[in-house]
């Protein structure tokens, strides 16, 4: 194989008839093998982990929440179509409902990112490997193909390439694909029936999420026992046995994967640690806020929220993205504790939009080089002035 790539380099580096296609043959070499362009002048590489490997060990991070939800998925599709819901049905059936959205995502995506780079010159980028997977995992099983195509194109070309390519965007681009997809098609991204894919009688069925299931039910008054009454309890929540998105129901793999990014060193404790402390102190706080006449949402138990919902995914594997969130120590604390609580904060005080912890980790992408900014400033102040 490496014959093969060293006969058919010339042709595309240089004056090579097909040079304008450099940056697709050198994306597909260093799949197969590192790039082996050394380093000429400073900085040098301290160690072997270069960017390409940096992304795999991300991509085995994911692998948890990937194939619990593939069977997830399947095994919700088995028991609506009332057919057999054993280990290998499900996951046949699963593979079946989320092979075509991320191979989509990945097609889609990764068309722009060849055609940004033949007109600029440069590399393919392989922070598209992660993102390309990252948002497929946040969408609902039932959403149209064309869609998925829409909502990837948005967040490569508008989320990245706009600001000049991976390192110089702002946002993180899988959860502006995200964001766009929600509020363009709403009918798709929520409600009561777009969670639980069944070949042929999707129309049919109806599987609410957890969160859904507090907005769409008749007006209660507790909504740990609403939860409950409908068979989310805490333990469900926490293994994610449960109608949701393809990869974000699973607390407990979520929990996995942060282990895997943890041990490696590629994510920051202190963003993942930070956030759950902004969402259990925000917690707290709504409860001792709670009274008679108040909100329901102000009352349940602030472990809930770690479990409920997107949070443990976007704490995990967004909202550690090292380009969009700080660099320095403190900024990363502040960072993660204001995700938390924003995301408490719109889910208490905006019944509506159940779900918090996109927008929250988006609102912090804005305020992350401010962080950076306020604590470098603060470090300087702090030296002593040369004489």
């Amino acid at each position: 194989m490496k014959q093969v790539f060293d006969k058919l380099r010339p042709h595309f580096s240089g004056h090579g008839r097909l040079a304008m296609l450099g940056p697709l043959f050198e994306a597909v070499e260093s799949f197969f093998y590192i790039p082996n362009v050394p380093a000429k002048t400073g900085p040098f590489l301290r160690d072997s982990l270069d960017l390409k490997r940096f992304m795999s060990v991300v991509l085995a991070a994911l692998l948890p929440p990937l194939l619990f939800g593939i069977y997830n998925t399947g095994h919700q599709a088995c028991l609506a179509a009332r057919t057999a819901a054993g280990i290998w049905p499900s996951f046949s059936t699963g593979m079946a409902v989320a092979f075509p959205i991320i191979a989509v995502s990945y097609g889609v995506g990764f068309a722009w990112e060849i055609l940004f780079a033949v007109i600029r010159r440069h590399p393919v980028s392989e922070g598209f490997l992660v993102t390309g997977l990252l948002f497929p995992l946040t969408l609902p099983p039932t959403i149209p193909l064309w869609q998925v195509a829409i909502g990837i194109s948005f967040g490569v070309v508008i989320g990245k390439e706009v600001f000049g390519g991976t390192g110089r965007n702002l946002f993180n681009p899988a959860l502006t694909a995200r964001a766009f997809i929600f509020f363009a098609y709403p009918a798709h991204m929520s409600g009561d029936r777009v969670w639980v894919a069944v070949k042929n009688t999707a129309d049919a069925v109806t599987g609410a999420t957890a969160l859904a299931h507090t907005t769409l039910s008749a007006p209660f008054n507790n909504i740990t026992e609403l939860l409950s009454s409908a068979g989310f309890t805490f333990s469900r929540l926490f293994y994610g046995a449960y109608p949701g998105t393809i990869g974000g129901t699973s607390a407990l793999c979520c929990l996995l994967g942060a282990a895997i990014l943890l041990i490696t060193g590629i994510a920051s404790f202190r963003i993942m640690f930070g956030g759950i402390a902004g969402l259990l102190c925000s917690g707290l706080a709504f409860n001792l806020a709670a009274g008679p006449g108040q909100l329901p949402w102000l009352s349940v138990n602030p472990f809930y929220h770690l479990v409920l919902g997107g949070f443990a995914f976007g704490i995990v594997y967004m909202a550690t993205d090292p380009v969009t969130a700080p660099g320095t120590d403190k900024a990363k604390w502040i960072y993660g504790f204001f995700i938390g609580a924003l995301t408490l904060l719109v889910r208490v005080l905006n019944p509506a939009y159940p779900e918090g912890v996109m927008l929250a980790i988006l609102f912090m992408n804005i305020f992350s080089p401010l962080l950076e900014y306020v604590e470098i400033r603060f470090m300087l102040k702090k030296r002593i002035p040369n004489v």
